[in-house]
């Protein structure tokens, strides 16, 4: 009875013994597998960055392209600050404002004070006529 609970004692041992190794050994392998994921996700967003420099770097040459191009430059310039080549006439149609409902408002319908103040030219000819006269002491 003796050499069995010896020799069950010596299983219970190594299997012990081997399970300490195998858990070792597992957590040995996971610091470096959890740095190798992380290398492996830090790799794809680079990978993602470069493509779209590069795209950007494409889409910056094709600009420079149309840049160098003198016609190019003529359309860009008429469109953009309305040049004109020599006898032809240039039109600019200019988008009308919008009006606030209270300007658009009859003088006499609660209009604002300014809607109901004389024309400028007769503000103008009043003070003309102000200054002609002599300042009262």
């Amino acid at each position: 009875m003796r050499v069995e609970a010896r020799r069950t004692s010596q299983k219970r041992t190594r299997i012990a013994v081997l399970g300490l190794v195998l858990v070792v050994m597992l957590v040995s392998a996971a610091l470096p597998l959890r740095d190798y994921l992380a290398q492996r996700s830090e790799i794809g967003k680079l990978q993602l960055r470069q493509q779209q420099a590069q795209a950007r770097v494409i889409a910056l040459e094709q600009e420079r392209d149309r840049l160098q191009d003198d016609t190019y430059i003529a359309a860009e310039a008429r469109r953009r600050l309305h040049f004109v080549l020599p006898g032809e006439t240039a039109y600019v149609l200019l988008e009308p404002e919008p009006v606030p409902e209270a300007e658009a408002a009859a003088p006499g319908e609660g209009a604002p004070a300014e809607a109901q103040a004389p024309p400028w030219y007769t503000q103008l000819w009043g003070s003309v006529r102000a200054a002609d006269r002599p300042a009262a002491e």
